[in-house]
């Protein structure tokens, strides 16, 4: 019988601030059970093992992820727009670095919540680049850029990469700056 009080999203926070604290590796059922003062089969009340509880946690990671960027974006337009957008994916990556780094993995064929919450983040994320021209594929490629250089930027700041004391800001703008006016200049 489940615990009183506890349901998956407790279940999920827990492993969240765990994988934010020490790092998605150390989530594991006994990390959780341990952080909710239960032994680990309740856990099975919420979640379908190990790889559930990671599925679970890139969802709510990537639905976090979302709703920081609309935030981002409302009342914006175009290249400013983007540019916000790109902040606000770096200060998440910066804030949640374990939660981040479960929303990178490949969802599961079978794993409809995770698709759903994947592709609702893609098409936010078209939806930003429309009015440039790009055509459907075009814009695929312009997506897989930006997280990309996102991604690329979270990952050397994270790894200590970034040693020369220039601003990472600026260095950021002026990245996201040049991707953007590559895309406006680009060919059919």
């Amino acid at each position: 019988m489940p615990r009183a009080g506890l349901d998956t999203a407790a279940v999920i926070q827990a492993a969240a601030e765990i994988a934010d604290a020490q790092g998605l590796d150390a989530v594991t059922l006994a990390s959780v059970a341990q952080k909710l003062g239960i032994r680990s089969p309740s856990l099975y009340n919420h979640v379908s093992g190990l790889p559930g509880l990671k599925a679970k946690l890139a969802a709510h990671g990537l639905r976090m992820l979302h709703a920081r960027l609309e935030a981002a974006d409302r009342g914006l337009t175009g290249d400013e727009a983007l540019l916000n957008l790109s902040r606000a994916y770096i200060r998440f990556a910066r804030e949640h670095p374990g939660l981040y780094e479960g929303t990178l993995r490949a969802p599961d064929a079978q794993d409809y919540e995770l698709q759903l919450v994947g592709s609702e983040m893609v098409q936010f994320l078209v939806d930003r680049l429309d009015g440039r021209g790009l055509s459907q594929e075009q814009q695929t490629h312009a997506v897989r850029g930006i997280r990309s250089i996102l991604h690329g930027f979270c990952s050397l700041e994270q790894k200590g990469g970034f040693g020369i004391p220039v601003s990472l800001e600026e260095s950021l703008e002026f990245i996201v700056r040049t991707y953007l006016e590559g895309l406006s200049q680009k060919t059919d």
